[in-house]
């Protein structure tokens, strides 16, 4: 009888540890901090932050009304946030990489 009890309780206690690697294991895959982005969402998110700064700088300017090399910059990082970010990631990623620019910034930084 002894023997039985211990049986059902190791089992219990192996079906209880199994769960919470599971749950654990379930709820970082579904954790979407910038922690988790691929190398190409990391990527996105740097350039995006980077174009964020420049608008920060200049809110209300046009290219052309910009020191040349800024616009030049401007142009380069609206280029490669095209071609490479919404070109190719899905609208979810992208919604996420703009949701999630570092907005802490001040003019002059």
């Amino acid at each position: 009888m002894f023997l039985l009890l211990a049986s059902i309780l190791f089992l219990a206690i192996g079906v209880a540890v199994v769960t919470a690697l599971l749950g654990s294991a379930f709820f970082q895959f579904m954790n979407t901090d910038v922690e988790g982005l691929s190398p190409l969402e990391k990527k996105c998110q740097q350039i995006a932050n980077e174009g964020y700064k420049m608008h920060v700088i200049y809110p209300a300017a046009n290219p052309e009304d910009l020191p040349e090399s800024d616009m030049k910059r401007i142009l380069y990082l609206d280029n490669v946030w095209m071609k490479e970010c919404v070109a190719i990631l899905p609208a979810d990623s992208i919604i996420n990489i703009a949701n999630n620019v570092e907005r802490d910034i001040t003019y002059g930084e």
